[in-house]
């Protein structure tokens, strides 16, 4: 059996041929130029889903103890970044410049006070590159003899007394458990936009200090705090932001914490 339609219906005539083109020309270059739209956008986003778009963030953890899991899902919740956590006692190869090309923001969550001056140079070289840096809590504490770190952080707990630019510091205080207001500072800085004033249980710190470049963000009115608890600077060619706040879940658990670390880590990223 024949099953090939005649040559005539399949093709037609040249004359029909060109009317069929017209008529359907418009319909053909629409849909080659919605293609070519869409496809470049899917390509070119610059968004979360594009994992070479990624904040790419190195996390320092040790010296202390915490709840590692809960601590954690504050950063796997935040789809604009990618994680690499090391401890600090691995630290120093991660601050040389070769390693330091696959990550964009250093979060400190460390407890250390040991520094060589290699990491020491390596450390701020780094932040001369322009590389993000979120510290957050106990990491303020860390470095007790290194003066640089204070300017750095733009603060400092102290451990024991001190003598800071002819000034007696008396030994920081912390308590656990506190329920107290967090007050937002400034309401337009990218770090505490669409945050409002809201309550917190965890640990304060009272009696540490803050440089005079530091920008407050949040702060509180509790008797057993220090009033500002979280501030903006830069150093160098880095923007830095402290967070006093997060001693364990149920500061990591409350929205607003989450949201200011996660903006955090992306203001730095940004660079001056």
């Amino acid at each position: 059996m024949n099953i090939t339609p005649p040559l005539k219906s399949l093709h037609g005539t040249a004359a029909s041929d060109k009317q069929f083109l017209m008529k359907r020309l418009p319909i053909v270059l629409l849909g080659f130029m919605l293609c070519v739209f869409f496809g470049t956008s899917a390509v070119s986003a610059d968004g979360p889903d594009s994992p070479t778009d990624k904040i790419r963030v190195l996390l320092v953890t040790g010296g202390h103890p915490f709840e590692r899991s809960q601590f954690f899902q504050l950063f796997e919740t935040n789809s604009e970044i990618s994680v690499q956590e090391v401890e600090h006692t691995n630290l120093p190869p991660f601050l040389k410049s070769d390693a330091a090309t696959h990550y964009d923001v250093l979060v400190l969550y460390d407890y250390w006070q040991d520094i060589s001056e290699d990491m020491k140079a390596d450390f701020i070289a780094r932040l001369k590159e322009g590389k993000g840096l979120v510290v957050l809590h106990h990491a303020l504490c860390s470095y007790q003899d290194w003066a640089e770190y204070r300017r750095i952080v733009g603060g400092r707990y102290y451990l024991k007394k001190d003598l800071v630019d002819g000034i007696a510091k008396e030994p920081s205080t912390y308590e656990h458990g506190r329920q107290f207001e967090i007050r937002v500072a400034d309401p337009n800085h990218p770090v505490t936009q669409g945050v409002k004033d809201f309550p917190m249980r965890d640990e304060t710190y009272k009696g540490f200090d803050m440089t005079t470049d530091a920008h407050p963000l949040l702060t509180t009115d509790d008797p057993e705090s220090s009033e500002v608890i979280a501030w903006s600077k830069t150093y160098e060619a880095a923007r830095v932001v402290f967070i006093q706040s997060g001693h364990d879940h149920v500061a990591w658990d409350n929205p607003n914490y989450q949201r200011l670390l996660h903006q955090a880590i992306r203001w730095v990223a940004k660079g001056p």
